[in-house]
């Protein structure tokens, strides 16, 4: 493949918890060392706290998950009571995040672009991982590359960025099949498989599903593992998985595509590519405001 490789901004990709992470600020690792106010950092940790909860909580146990001492969290609390970013319950005293706290969340949710955030994170991923790395959208007519980063020890494969991918051969569209569950675009996804059912058929492919059910079975399995995975399927001699990455409302915003020379990628599901690749892309769905599971 004779792509210009495209370099996205440097970046990594946050530690921050799926509950946290509409609240959780970038990574310190992508900001250079600067003066700051410590007493904002520190009480953060309260906001954090009351983020990743189940419910809202005691002083005394809001104080210990945050790592400091009551008395010291109490004065912040009072501060963020008057900001409204933490309430107080009247009767028991739990504190629990506050109006303001979720009009900053979902501010900040209408601004994401999920693709140009899964952009800035596939340089670094692919450097760990050591494949090429893409990501696909559903596109007009299927699961569309919108994007690629090649590895410098890339497979030559012949796709483009633009190439719609094929819902039962490939990594990407199997993906897209298990998972896209809106508007015109799960409309489009039977017929489609119906149309890819009898070209196989027509092409005597042994390799692929062969009837409703057994795209039934592949497709459960996709969801099952979290992932999907091709080997010598669309392309022969080449390894593919794509991860799903799901927005705040729990659908699907986009895959993240890991392939490479079979010689070289490791197809193993809970393998060096599988594994870093997966948490990846959960790890974007936590940033995106998914809180579900995947």
């Amino acid at each position: 493949m004779n792509l210009p490789k495209r370099n996205s901004s440097a970046g990594a990709f946050a530690q921050a918890s799926p509950a946290s992470a509409v609240l959780s600020p970038q990574s310190s690792a992508l900001l250079p060392a600067r003066a700051g106010i410590q007493s904002v950092e520190v009480g953060f940790a309260l906001l954090e706290a009351l983020a990743g909860a189940r419910g809202p909580l005691m002083l005394k146990d809001l104080a210990a998950t945050a790592a400091m001492s009551a008395a010291k969290a109490h004065r912040y609390l009072v501060s963020y009571q008057r900001l409204g970013l933490v309430t107080q319950d009247a009767g028991d005293t739990r504190y629990a995040l506050g109006p303001a706290a979720l009009k900053l969340g979902l501010a900040a949710l209408s601004q994401l672009d999920a693709v140009a955030l899964a952009r800035e994170r596939v340089g670094p991923l692919m450097e760990r991982i050591g494949h090429t790395l893409a990501l696909a959208v559903w596109g007009n007519h299927g699961p569309t590359i919108v994007h690629w980063e090649e590895s410098p020890e890339a497979v030559t494969v012949n796709l483009r960025l633009g190439d719609v991918m094929p819902l039962l051969s490939s990594a990407t569209g199997r993906c897209f099949a298990a998972y896209i569950d809106t508007g015109r675009a799960s409309q489009a996804i039977a017929p489609l498989i119906k149309e890819e059912l009898s070209r196989a058929a027509r092409q005597g492919r042994s390799d692929l599903p062969r009837t409703q059910a057994e795209v039934k079975a592949l497709l459960a399995e996709v969801r099952a593992r979290g992932l999907a995975r091709v080997v010598d399927t669309l392309l022969a001699g080449v390894v593919g998985f794509c991860a799903p990455v799901f927005d705040a409302d729990g659908h699907l915003a986009l895959g993240i595509v890991a392939l490479g020379s079979r010689a070289a990628v490791d197809p193993d599901w809970d393998g060096s590519v599988a594994r870093p690749l997966l948490a990846a892309a959960r790890q974007l769905s936590a940033d995106l405001g998914f809180t579900g599971h995947c």
